[in-house]
């Protein structure tokens, strides 16, 4: 039995193809839940999924989190295989070219808050009217140390990233009476994709940062993945609406650019 009561409980995971949502996947599983891993690209969704080992407790949802329709096809898919939805890890998202807010193309703007901020929105929007009729839910968004500072990225990634907590709070002083907590999780430096490897778009000096942290390297993605098991699990029920920042000690060692 599951010390996080995730027993027969059903995780749909954004961005679930690859990185930290990946990793989400495989710990909430690992937990005794099923997992519908939503990605835009099916072909990674579909590769989580045969990686845990059980058919019958995964599903892969080709999705756009910044199109209603998308969502809405997605979400029935996910209630029309496993009739529940108990956990939504709003994990989706993508960086911007950290440039300056007057050399932004307006159509990246669009893009990067379509995605980040709109589509979390959009899925807390479609999953929300089933956790109310079931009387408890968890959501857990991923938002970023650009959330509560700047210099880690440009100003679409960090708006969209400021706006996740926005979404947050609002969302918990809405539904935490109706037994649906929601927090989020601000992860700093993290081993994926979206930041090491080719094609990655990392920051100047971003190495030089970490290396001087307390934890003096990079986090990997199953260390946010548990941290969004426990806030979605029993152990965590008197937290609600929180920010919970996994930086390797970014802050503490006064490595804020503000």
């Amino acid at each position: 039995m599951s010390r996080l009561g995730m027993d027969e409980k059903v995780v749909l995971i954004t961005g679930g193809g690859a990185g930290i949502g990946r990793a989400m996947a495989e710990e909430f599983f690992a937990e005794g839940a099923s997992i519908a891993a939503l990605d835009v690209d099916l072909a990674a969704a579909e590769e989580t999924v045969a990686r845990l080992g059980e058919p019958d407790r995964g599903l892969a949802v080709a999705t756009d989190v910044s199109d209603w329709s998308s969502v809405s096809a997605a979400v029935d898919a996910v209630l029309g295989r496993f009739g529940r939805i108990d956990v939504l890890c709003n994990n989706a998202g993508i960086m911007d070219n950290y440039v300056p807010a007057h050399e932004v193309p307006l159509e990246e703007w669009n893009r990067v808050i379509a995605v980040n901020l709109t589509g979390p929105f959009l899925v807390a929007r479609a999953v929300i009217p089933t956790m109310l009729r079931q009387g408890e839910g968890a959501i857990v968004n991923t938002a970023s140390l650009c959330a509560i500072s700047a210099g880690g990225a440009g100003p679409c990634y960090t708006s969209s990233k400021h706006g996740i907590l926005g979404l947050t709070r609002q969302l918990t002083f809405d539904y935490g009476k109706h037994g649906i907590r929601v927090n989020a999780i601000c992860p700093g430096s993290i081993e994926t994709g979206m930041n090491i490897g080719e094609g990655a778009s990392i920051a100047p000096g971003v190495e030089e940062e970490i290396a001087r942290t307390p934890a003096g390297r990079w986090g990997q993605p199953w260390e946010i993945a548990r941290m969004a098991v426990y806030l979605a699990g029993e152990e965590a029920g008197f937290i609600h609406g929180t920010a919970m920042v996994i930086d390797g000690g970014w802050f503490t060692a006064g490595r804020n650019p503000l």
